[in-house]
């Protein structure tokens, strides 16, 4: 659904492409439970979330990122390119990342991911020119606690912003951050000195409580906070609250806070990340 009134923004955004695996329960467990489930299977990862919303929102959308040689990216890469997004990076030998998120009856979810290659994306591997004419760089936290990714992250965001682009940041992951070290990731952010930031509560609280730049405060079901003003979810009937997050990324990046929350609703209502 493409807004004519909102100017076009050249997007890049770098960091995983997995195949998504989605499972919608209702709600039964246990060893000898035999519940009912309803499943999707396609496109996911932060990075290549926020690319497919921007692009579903009218931007010039662009993903960097290495993905595998296996089915998992085959599948993964076409479906990110059906929707509009161009793809960019190496493809290495070997398995593509995969994450399962387990949906319960309320929409809330539980994330099991394995990386595959992605996180192997050396900066010696990135062209420059793909970041050419890039208005907004949005880096996945998950490319800021691993290596070699978090280099190539950096000479992505010094490329960008050497040519007017500006970077925004996804601190992805509470237990991301502490395994990497709150005091570490912020000293990188403070070198990367992004525009925006955009975290939860568990993970801005993991962190110390405080970012460089414009703090997006995403808080689920009670909206988002902007430089201390607030902002209302709008109604939607929760279905899967996976990937609502990238969707108000995506939203807010193209075209403000009210495009942010028109994604975010947008996102919650079917199963699924994408758009």
């Amino acid at each position: 659904m493409v807004d004519a009134t909102i100017p076009s923004v050249r997007l890049c955004t770098l960091g995983d492409l997995l195949l998504d695996v989605i499972v919608r329960t209702d709600g039964r467990s246990g060893p000898d439970a035999e519940g009912s489930a309803q499943t999707r299977v396609g496109a996911g990862g932060q990075a290549a979330n926020v690319a497919a919303w921007a692009a579903s929102l009218g931007a010039e959308a662009h993903f960097v990122g290495k993905r595998g040689s296996d089915g998992a990216a085959e599948l993964a890469a076409r479906e990110l390119a059906r929707h509009g997004v161009e793809l960019h990076g190496p493809v290495e030998e070997g398995a593509n990342g995969v994450v399962v998120s387990l949906v319960g009856p309320d929409g809330a979810r539980t994330m099991l991911s394995d990386r595959g290659v992605a996180p192997g994306l050396r900066a010696e591997e990135l062209d420059v020119r793909w970041f050419r004419g890039c208005e907004w760089l949005h880096l996945s936290g998950y490319s800021l606690v691993r290596r070699p990714i978090e280099e190539a992250a950096a000479k992505a965001a010094g490329a960008t912003q050497a040519q007017g682009g500006r970077l925004s940041v996804d601190l992805a992951s509470a237990s991301g951050i502490a395994a990497y070290g709150p005091e570490r990731l912020l000293n990188r952010l403070g070198l990367l000195e992004p525009d925006l930031v955009f975290a939860n509560e568990a993970e801005l609280e993991a962190i110390g409580g405080s970012v460089p730049g414009t703090l997006v405060l995403k808080r689920g079901a009670e909206g988002f906070v902007v430089d201390g003003r607030s902002y209302e979810a709008l109604p939607a009937e929760v279905v899967d609250t996976t990937g609502a997050g990238d969707a108000l990324a995506a939203g807010f990046l193209v075209g403000g806070p009210e495009l942010a929350a028109q994604s975010a609703a947008r996102c919650v209502a079917p199963l699924g990340a994408m758009p």
